[in-house]
């Protein structure tokens, strides 16, 4: 048998207090978003005429994903369903028509969908704050890299885009995902920019 002593109450002092260190050194961990309303201008008359197709598997967006923030906090996303507007709006600034496919390497469904390139991105975020006194990122970075792949799954090329935002104590007024959306608008942007520039991708 198995006999369980009272704590005297300096143990659960001395408990408490190692709890509460814990928690002081754990830091919370605040919910933000990603997502932006910033796209690249889309002009009918210089569409690329193909269209095209991304991968964004119900994992992706599902993965949540917790950088720092200030004051020993921390802060958590879903940096693939933040940014699964970003990467859409990037290339319906290039292509007719964009579309998104739930698996990659579908050769029959992609030949009868009548997509022409599958762009698979992998997505990488950072965060970090100069703030002491408040929890909210003041820098944000965001970088995407897709395989890019022909209908029938053999690769074309590679492109890579990232975006940096900042933001500071005074402009976050509720916006504490202000410098992750900043990163966000820029990664979309470059994003667009570095698919016209490969040749490969017209």
């Amino acid at each position: 048998m198995q006999f369980i002593l009272p704590m005297t109450a300096a143990a659960v002092r001395r408990g408490a207090a190692m709890a509460f260190a814990t928690a002081l050194l754990a830091g919370c961990v605040h919910p933000i978003t990603m997502i932006t309303e910033t796209a690249p201008p889309r002009s009918q008359a210089h569409l690329v005429p193909k269209k095209v197709a991304y991968v964004m598997t119900d994992a992706d967006r599902d993965l949540e994903v917790v950088t720092p923030g200030g004051s020993g906090d921390r802060v958590s996303y879903f940096p693939y369903r933040d940014l699964e507007k970003s990467i859409r709006d990037a290339l319906r600034a290039v292509y007719r028509d964009v579309v998104v496919l739930r698996t990659a390497g579908d050769a029959k469904a992609n030949e009868t969908a009548g997509v022409s390139l599958v762009f698979a991105p992998r997505i990488r975020t950072e965060s970090s704050s100069s703030s002491w006194i408040s929890w909210p990122p003041t820098s944000f970075t965001a970088e995407v890299s897709c395989v890019v792949t022909d209908a029938a799954g053999a690769q074309v090329t590679r492109v890579r885009a990232a975006g940096h935002g900042t933001a500071e104590f005074g402009e976050f007024k509720g916006d504490f995902g202000l410098a992750a959306r900043r990163a966000a608008t820029r990664l979309t942007s470059q994003l667009s920019s570095e698919i016209r520039r490969d040749e490969k991708l017209r």
